[in-house]
């Protein structure tokens, strides 16, 4: 009878020393994993950022908290995201025009065609007016972790397009809840074909579209240039992107690990600006060099600009004020 006594003593001891399952919980627990979708394939520029940005915030708090990304759309399209974040299954996403108009309509003013052409466009714009357009995605419940956009906005296509009107013999991918595109699309008499990002290279495989809006860094990245033919030389517009955070998300960690948050966003962000313009101008050397053809849409520069200046009128009322669009565009006249 004394020995399994014995075996009893020892044993309580043992437990009493060693950190069992619920003490390896309760460490487990203290780890935050924010949740964040992309539809940027693995090994892009964005993931390549997002991965170091990763190790940073993980190196800065003590692997307290972590990003954990859901790559290549892997959580679905865009809207999928933001329906996913509403629902508290995402904590975040980096999104482009789709995902903005969801959260903060108001925003797409930066993507209207002829607003801003240039970088230094879009960096005039938003250093006069960043406050402004964070307190747009504060206001829905969202922060503004960083910009990420993907580059100039070009159309390539299997037939050279060298006046508007020639869209109107295409048959031109716009993404369901696109409303600039689709907007110039209608201005001009075409007709769209709305397909979520994931579906586009299926469909330019069967020659449902034949025609689409995109930069030459997203159009190497997603393989879609190696169904088509040509792209326009000049660009209409840059494609903006950010990253944002649920605020109460944010707002739920400690005051050092919000800011850790927040600083190395900022870093990674800043990164990923100059990452995305030096490789989307690699991207679109890339593409020329293995056989798609440059079209000029400079003879008719004012059939494209009237286009532009319609689809604009068009937009506000839809997107955003007369007044927001006149401060926007003086901004990025460098009047601000």
């Amino acid at each position: 009878m004394k020995r399994p006594l014995l075996w009893a003593a020892l044993f309580s001891m043992i437990a009493a020393l060693m950190p069992f399952p619920d003490a390896w919980l309760a460490g487990a627990q203290e780890i935050t994993r924010l949740r964040i979708a992309t539809l940027a394939p693995r090994g892009s520029t964005w993931m390549r950022v997002f991965n170091a940005w990763n190790q940073e915030l993980k190196t800065r708090t003590e692997n307290a908290v972590q990003l954990q990304f859901y790559p290549g759309g892997v959580q679905g399209d865009e809207r999928d995201f933001v329906q996913k974040m509403e629902a508290g299954q995402m904590d975040g996403a980096a999104v482009t025009t789709t995902g903005l108009s969801q959260i903060a309509r108001p925003i797409l003013v930066l993507a209207a065609p002829g607003v801003a052409e240039r970088y230094e466009q879009i960096d005039k714009i938003r250093g006069a007016m960043q406050g402004e357009l964070e307190e747009l995605f504060t206001s829905n419940g969202y922060v503004l972790l960083g910009w990420g956009d993907v580059g100039k906005a070009r159309i390539f296509s299997k037939e050279p397009l060298r006046r508007p009107v020639d869209l109107t013999r295409q048959r031109p991918w716009a993404w369901r809840e696109d409303q600039i595109f689709g907007t110039f699309l209608e201005v001009i008499g075409a007709n769209p074909v709305r397909l979520g990002v994931p579906e586009v290279y299926p469909a330019l495989q069967t020659g449902q579209v034949n025609a689409v809006p995109a930069s030459a860094l997203a159009a190497v990245s997603l393989q879609w240039h190696t169904r088509l033919r040509y792209v326009t030389e000049q660009n209409s517009s840059i494609i903006v992107g950010a990253t944002l955070l649920k605020k109460a998300r944010l707002d739920a960690l400690s005051p050092e690990h919000r800011q850790a948050v927040v600083e190395t966003a900022a870093r990674a962000h800043s990164l990923l600006t100059r990452a995305i313009r030096r490789d989307d101008d690699r991207a679109y050397q890339t593409v020329l060099e293995r056989g798609i053809s440059a079209v000029s849409i400079e003879a008719h520069r004012t059939e494209w600009e009237q286009a532009a200046r319609q689809t604009r009128q068009r937009l506000v009322g839809q997107l955003f004020s007369a007044e927001l669009l006149r401060r926007v565009q003086s901004a990025a006249a460098g009047d601000h």
